[in-house]
């Protein structure tokens, strides 16, 4: 097969996926992106870049889809030089949440495209309206995201079939197009991220952490209301003062991955550290920033209790990862964490808009260490049996490649 991925920053999501095509003997593997990261084996990178940015007076209901068009242009003529040298794809895999994969389908009439399908904005039910304290009740919400839903509507009209990583993913979609959406998750190699005894992190060069202590975690990209920091934060002084000798280790930047930004000359992390500020003892909370994976994947090692929460929105792969080290997690009961963990089975569920009822249930971990210990051992089981890399994910994506060439 001759296969296409595009992706704005490719390999992302598919970093797995191209080179385990790549190696297979006949196959021919392509890249499209705007951004140059480095090449994987096997995978032939091409780039694109866009001619004009996008215009400071249109209508802000538009801007979002003008943006993908220019980008869909852009990848448009990168593809039809591609078409110049002799390339023709049978299979077009894209994410098409920047548009680049628009107007593919005209440069190869005949390639089957595949979309990775993340999420579809909902009007209800979704990250839009969920949490109340950021809420904005404006009536033109709903036009505002059927407007940015528009470049998932045209892709429908072309794609032939899609993937999710997880059910509630694929259930945002309408149908026709649900129908036509195999839910694979990208996958994680658990044979890796594996629990650590003898794990130790050093802070500040100074402070040295170790399983014997207890250690809180928590995660996000950027810290945000879309994934619970200020729950969590207003949860934190009534957790430390029952547990005096407990350490909080916090990582994200100062930036917004989702939603919408912080009020001027601020950032929410700061925001909500200043809220609680006056009932902490902050030589026991530590602000990490933005740390290396390996560096990351060692928190999670070190962890006695790991808390996640989100909006009804993507799941986050740092939550499978905890799941896949052992990690004893509290984590908020939104639809899209209810796949993974099952409430006293592979972790603890509470509501995501109460910090007591968090900070009642870290304590009962703490607490608790036989609890802890089972609850990680089923984490990391169920991690195993439905989100491994090698043994279930990757061959199941293969699988439907296959499928999709073969029309079957």
């Amino acid at each position: 097969m001759k296969i296409l991925f595009v992706h704005q920053n490719f390999p992302a999501q598919f970093k797995h996926l191209a080179p385990a095509l790549a190696t297979i003997p006949g196959n021919e593997v392509v890249a499209l992106s705007i951004e140059k990261n480095p090449p994987l084996p096997g995978v032939r990178s091409v780039h694109y870049s866009p001619n004009r940015g996008s215009s400071e007076h249109v209508h802000p209901w538009v801007r979002d889809i003008e943006t993908k068009v220019i980008r869909a242009e852009a990848a448009f003529l990168a593809a039809r030089a591609l078409r110049q040298e002799g390339f023709t794809p049978d299979l077009i895999v894209a994410h098409p949440g920047w548009g680049e994969s628009l107007f593919l389908k005209d440069v190869w009439p005949a390639a089957k495209l595949a979309i990775y399908s993340e999420f579809f904005y909902l009007n209800q039910g979704g990250d839009v309206g969920f949490d109340p304290e950021f809420s904005t009740k404006d009536p033109r919400d709903a036009c505002r995201l059927q407007m940015k839903n528009t470049n998932s509507l045209l892709h429908f009209q072309v794609a032939d079939a899609g993937i999710s990583p997880t059910h509630w993913q694929k259930s945002t979609f309408p149908e026709p197009f649900r129908s036509k959406i195999t839910v694979i998750h990208d996958g994680i190699d658990t044979a890796q991220l594996t629990p650590e005894p003898g794990v130790t992190v050093t802070l500040n060069e100074a402070l040295r952490l170790s399983r014997d202590d207890e250690v809180i975690t928590f995660v996000n990209r950027n810290l945000e209301p879309y994934r619970g920091y200020h729950t969590f934060m207003r949860a934190l002084p009534a957790i430390l003062a029952v547990r005096p000798h407990a350490r909080v280790l916090i990582v994200g930047g100062n930036g917004v991955s989702y939603g919408q930004a912080a009020p001027k000359d601020t950032t929410w992390r700061d925001l909500f550290l200043n809220e609680v500020r006056g009932r902490l003892d902050l030589s026991r909370v530590h602000l990490l920033g933005r740390v290396s994976y390996t560096n990351f994947v060692s928190l999670l090692r070190l962890s006695s209790v790991h808390v996640y929460l989100t909006y009804p929105f993507v799941l986050s792969w740092s939550l499978l990862e905890a799941m896949s080290v052992g990690c004893a997690i509290v984590a908020s009961d939104t639809t899209p964490l209810r796949e993974a963990i099952a409430h006293d089975q592979t972790g603890r569920l509470f509501d995501f808009f109460s910090p007591e009822q968090l900070a009642a249930e870290v304590l009962f971990l703490l607490e608790n260490p036989g609890e802890r210990a089972r609850l990680g051992a089923a984490a990391r089981t169920f991690a195993r049996e439905h989100y491994d890399l090698k043994t279930v994910c990757l061959p199941r994506q293969i699988q439907w490649i296959d499928h999709i060439v073969s029309g079957q």
